[in-house]
């Protein structure tokens, strides 16, 4: 979190991580398609030929107050391959929230149990614990056959305490849902 007190702003940083083809960049290209263009920025996307996220995805929000200062929600994705470890180190730095966009699929579960529990160490090693940073978890994927539900990705990955919500991000259910509950959770530790 960044205050800019001549600018009266509170910049806020969260960042979607998950494994790779998750939904992390279809989540933020939903949000800026549907958000009025006079509340948020342009969506910065670096990808490779493959059409995948090589660095990050970026979009910045603004909306409301908070203690008098307008927040920017700065939306942030990482990679999820395997060979970009150190980018998502470097795309957490400064991170407020996280949401963990987990792909439902069964065949996937290995995968989510990897990238979470590098996010896991990450946190960890930056003083935090699961208890105690904001953290969201969205099982993406829903429409699909043979996939987890909600609840069994939930104890597959973090237990309870952790906000959980089903989502198809291809078609917006539950892209805004999880955002907000991302936020609430940021917002509440501040």
């Amino acid at each position: 979190m960044f205050v800019n007190r001549k600018l009266g702003e509170l910049n806020i940083k969260i960042v979607y991580y998950g494994p790779a083809l998750g939904g992390k960049t279809t989540n933020l290209e939903y949000i800026h398609a549907s958000v009025d263009p006079k509340l948020r920025g342009e969506l910065v996307s670096l990808k490779t030929q493959e059409d995948r996220t090589l660095f990050f995805d970026f979009l910045q929000l603004g909306m409301g107050q908070i203690k008098g200062l307008m927040p920017k929600f700065n939306l942030y994705t990482v990679p999820g391959q395997v060979i970009y470890a150190s980018t998502r180190k470097l795309v957490l730095e400064g991170a407020d929230g996280v949401v963990f966009v987990a792909d439902s699929q069964a065949e996937r579960l290995d995968e989510n149990i990897d990238l979470f529990a590098s996010l896991t160490a990450y946190l960890t090693r930056a003083g935090y614990s699961l208890t105690d940073f904001p953290l969201v978890l969205q099982c993406n994927k829903q429409d699909l056959p043979n996939v987890y539900s909600p609840q069994t990705l939930s104890e597959h990955l973090c237990g309870d305490g952790v906000p959980c919500l089903g989502a198809v991000a291809s078609e917006g259910t539950g892209v805004f849902a999880t955002l907000k509950a991302a936020i609430n959770s940021v917002v509440s530790r501040i």
